[in-house]
C-alpha cells in the first residue's frame, strides 16, 4: 500500500472512531481492563516494595562454601557418612556412600550483625547489615529444569506463569515505555530457558522481555533501512484498527496482547536505547559495578541496567547468571563465579540504598537449590576435579530491601548440612513472602484456567514473618 493510501485509511478510521464517541476504543478498554491490562493495578494492601530485582544464580551455588559454614565437615573429609544419615537424601549423580568434602574456603564474621560469610564474598560482607541471609531454604526438585520451574512458577510441570509474570499481572507496569517484566542474561544459559520467564496461561503481554546489554536492547528493535518513523506509525495505526475490530468480534485476549505488544514496541524504540547510555552515570558508579573489569563486566552491566530499569518503573527485573553447577572443579570454578558476581551484586544494593530506592526495591539472590556436603569425583586421577552434587534439602539465599529485615540470619541446618533443623523456608514460602512485600496476598492472586483458579504458590506457601522488617 502506498503512503498516501495508508494516510487516507488512517484518517477515515480515526474520523469514524472519534465521531462514534470512541465506541471501539471503549470496548477495547473494557476488554483490556477485564483481562488485567491496566497500566497500574492496586495491591491488596499497602506494599513495602514496588519493584523486584531477582538475581538468579543458575546451576545452584554451594551453600557450605559461601553462606553456611560447617566445621564438622572437616572432621569427616574424605570419609563416607553412615547410611542412617544419607538414606533419605535425593541425589542426582552420586551415591549415598560418596565421601564428605570439607570446604576449602575460610569464613569470617562481617558487619555489626556478625554474619559469617565466605572469603569469596568480600563485597557481600560489606553490606551484611542490609542483608537477610536465609540458610534454611528447601525445594521439592533436585534437577535443574524442574528446580528452576518450581522456583519461578511454583510447579515442576511446564506451562505455568512465572513469578515475574504473576507480579506483572497482579500490579501492572508502572512504565509507559518499557515492559513490566524484563530479563537480563549473562553466562552460558539456563536449563529451563524461556520457561523461566514465560507467561504460561496468562496473556502473553505479561511474559518477560529479554533485553541485551549491547547493541539494540531488543533484537530487531530498530527500523530497517527505508522505513521512516512516520510510515511505521501509520502502519501500526492501521494494524491496531484491524486488530481492534477483530478483538471486538471475538473477545480473544491474545489479540489485546498483540495490540499491546505492537504499541509497547514502538514506544520502546524511543526509550530502550537510552538505557544503554551510561554517559550520565558517574565514573565512580560505573567502576563500582565492576563494568571496567573483564571478569565482572557482563553481570555488572546487567546489574546497573537493573537499577536503571526499576528507576523507570519496570516492575520485575530478572538477572540470570550461569553457570554455578559445580559437579567438578569446584575449588577453581566457584571463586571464578564469585569474581564475576560479588562486586556487581554488592554495588547494586549500595547504589539502590544511597539513591533512596532500596526501601521499596526487593532484591533477591539465589539458585534453584544447593549442593551436597559429599563430594562428586568425575575424574579420580585429578584431585582438582572434585565437585558437589545437587541438594534441595537445605540451602541458602539472601534478600535485601523492600520490607525485608536486614542484618540477620534466618534458619539453620545440621552440622553436616544435610537437613534443616530450624525455621524451614519452602520455595512456596519464599514466593508468598515476596508477594506479601509487594502488597499482594498470595492466595488472592489467582487466574482461572481450565476450570480452576491457579496461583504462584499452587496449594501451599506461608508468609515468613521472621524475614520481614
Amino acid at each position: 500500500m502506498k503512503r498516501e493510501d495508508l494516510l487516507a485509511v488512517h484518517s477515515r478510521r480515526t474520523f469514524l472512531r472519534n465521531t462514534a464517541a470512541g465506541v471501539g476504543t471503549m470496548a477495547l478498554a473494557r476488554l483490556l481492563e477485564k483481562d488485567g491490562y491496566a497500566a497500574v493495578r492496586d495491591p491488596h494492601f499497602k506494599p513495602r516494595a514496588k519493584n523486584v530485582i531477582f538475581m538468579f544464580m543458575e546451576g545452584a551455588p554451594s551453600q557450605m562454601d559461601l553462606f553456611d559454614p560447617k566445621p564438622e565437615l572437616q572432621k569427616w573429609h574424605g570419609k563416607p557418612l553412615p547410611a542412617s544419615m544419607t538414606k533419605d537424601l535425593k541425589l542426582a549423580f552420586i551415591k549415598p556412600t560418596a565421601t564428605v568434602m570439607g570446604s576449602p574456603f575460610q569464613f569470617h564474621k562481617r558487619g555489626q550483625c556478625g554474619m559469617e560469610l565466605s572469603e569469596l564474598l568480600p563485597g557481600l560482607g560489606s553490606i551484611a547489615d542490609d542483608v537477610c541471609l536465609v540458610r534454611s531454604m528447601y525445594s521439592e526438585a533436585f534437577n535443574h529444569h524442574p528446580g528452576q520451574l518450581f522456583l519461578f512458577t511454583g510447579s515442576m510441570i511446564g506451562g505455568r506463569p512465572t513469578m515475574g509474570a504473576w507480579v506483572n499481572y497482579g500490579l501492572g507496569s508502572a512504565s509507559d515505555n518499557l515492559p513490566g517484566f524484563v530479563v537480563l542474561a549473562s553466562g552460558v544459559g539456563t536449563s529451563a530457558g524461556a520457561d523461566n520467564w514465560s507467561s504460561g496461561f496468562l496473556p502473553t503481554t505479561y511474559a518477560g522481555t529479554v533485553f541485551r546489554s549491547k547493541g539494540d536492547p531488543i533484537l530487531y528493535l530498530s527500523n530497517p533501512k527505508g522505513v521512516s518513523q512516520e510510515s511505521q506509525r501509520l502502519r501500526l495505526d492501521l494494524l491496531k484498527d484491524l486488530n481492534q475490530q477483530h478483538l471486538e468480534k471475538t473477545g480473544d485476549a491474545e489479540i489485546a496482547s498483540r495490540i499491546h505488544s505492537y504499541e509497547l514496541a514502538y514506544r520502546m524504540q524511543m526509550s530502550a536505547p537510552e538505557l544503554l547510555d551510561f554517559s550520565k552515570e558517574s565514573a565512580q558508579t560505573v567502576e563500582s559495578y565492576g563494568i571496567n573489569n573483564d571478569k565482572s563486566k557482563a553481570f555488572g552491566t546487567n546489574c546497573l541496567l537493573a537499577r536503571r530499569l526499576v528507576e523507570r518503573g519496570v516492575r520485575f527485573v530478572m538477572l540470570m547468571h550461569a553457570s554455578w553447577d559445580h559437579h567438578s572443579g569446584l575449588a577453581k570454578g566457584l571463586p571464578q563465579k564469585c569474581l564475576e558476581t560479588d562486586t556487581p551484586a554488592t554495588a547494586l544494593v549500595k547504589d539502590l540504598k544511597q539513591r533512596g530506592m532500596l526501601d521499596d526495591t526487593l532484591v533477591v539472590w539465589g539458585g534453584e537449590f544447593g549442593r551436597t556436603s559429599m563430594s562428586e569425583i568425575r575424574r579420580p586421577d585429578d584431585p582438582n576435579s572434585i565437585g558437589r552434587d545437587h541438594h534441595p534439602n537445605g540451602y541458602s539465599i539472601w534478600m535485601a530491601g523492600g520490607g525485608i529485615k536486614g542484618g540477620q540470619v534466618v534458619g539453620r541446618t545440621d552440622e553436616l548440612a544435610l537437613n534443616i533443623v530450624e525455621d524451614k523456608v519452602h520455595v512456596h514460602d519464599l514466593q508468598a513472602t515476596m508477594l506479601h512485600c509487594l502488597g499482594m496476598e498470595h492466595k488472592r492472586l489467582t487466574f482461572r484456567h481450565q476450570g480452576r483458579d491457579y496461583r504462584l504458590t499452587d496449594v501451599g506457601g506461608e508468609v515468613m514473618p521472621k524475614l520481614l522488617a
